[in-house]
């Protein structure tokens, strides 16, 4: 059986907005020491009392605070270029036999076309394509014959180059991400590489975006 610190530990790494909101001191501990009492007994077999839990808690805190920042920092103080893209439509079409073709005549269509935003991101039953707005009449056009599930306009984008390290470092993207969920962005798509990923969020939100990723950027380096 596990002792009640390990328990305790487990059951806060399984819940990840439970730890950030841990290590940002917005919990009260006797009130979660209660709410999570049933699971640690279970887990470790006996009957606890709510001391022993808040006791595992104040330890875990100061440990969770120092990963939590070591990882933040690592990665974010390696961040490169950040940039920025405006005027951007995201589409969505049910994947289809065709659907390669069109992607194939939309490429060839604006392959000479400097200064372009176009990508495609396939899952197992649907096309996401977020393109320049310049080419959004390329793509109606195109595509009209393809199953269209959503278009939205008045999107920006931002594209944030990783470190290297970053495809080693578990919950990379949740550490920055949970920058942006605390102040309520709301994300249209998720866009990623290796070393890069882009967010795509609505106009009216891309100046908070960027502004809560170039602090996190410059506090790390503090």
């Amino acid at each position: 059986m596990q002792t009640i610190p390990n328990a305790v530990e487990e059951v806060i790494k399984k819940k990840p907005f439970l730890e950030g909101a841990l290590v940002e001191g917005l919990i009260n501990l006797s009130a979660l020491a209660r709410e999570l009492k049933p699971e640690i007994e279970k887990r470790v077999g006996r009957e606890v009392n709510d001391s022993a839990v808040i006791m595992a808690l104040n330890r875990l805190v100061p440990r969770l605070e120092l990963v939590s920042t070591m990882k933040f920092k690592r990665v974010v103080e390696n961040m490169g270029d950040i940039i920025v893209r405006s005027n951007l439509v995201d589409y969505a079409f049910v994947n289809s036999p065709t659907l390669y073709d069109r992607q194939a005549v939309l490429l060839e269509t604006v392959r000479k076309t400097q200064d372009l935003f176009c990508t495609f991101s396939q899952g197992i039953y649907e096309t996401t394509l977020v393109v320049s707005r310049s080419i959004a009449g390329d793509v109606d056009r195109i595509f009209a014959q393809e199953q269209r599930i959503a278009r939205t306009g008045d999107l920006s984008s931002i594209t944030v180059k990783l470190p290297s390290e970053n495809t080693v470092c578990p919950g990379v993207y949740y550490y920055i991400f949970k920058e942006l969920a605390w102040d309520s962005i709301n994300i249209a798509e998720v866009i990623s590489t290796t070393n890069e990923f882009t967010v795509v969020v609505s106009d009216e939100d891309i100046h908070r975006a960027f502004t809560i990723l170039m602090n996190a950027k410059r506090q790390s380096v503090l």
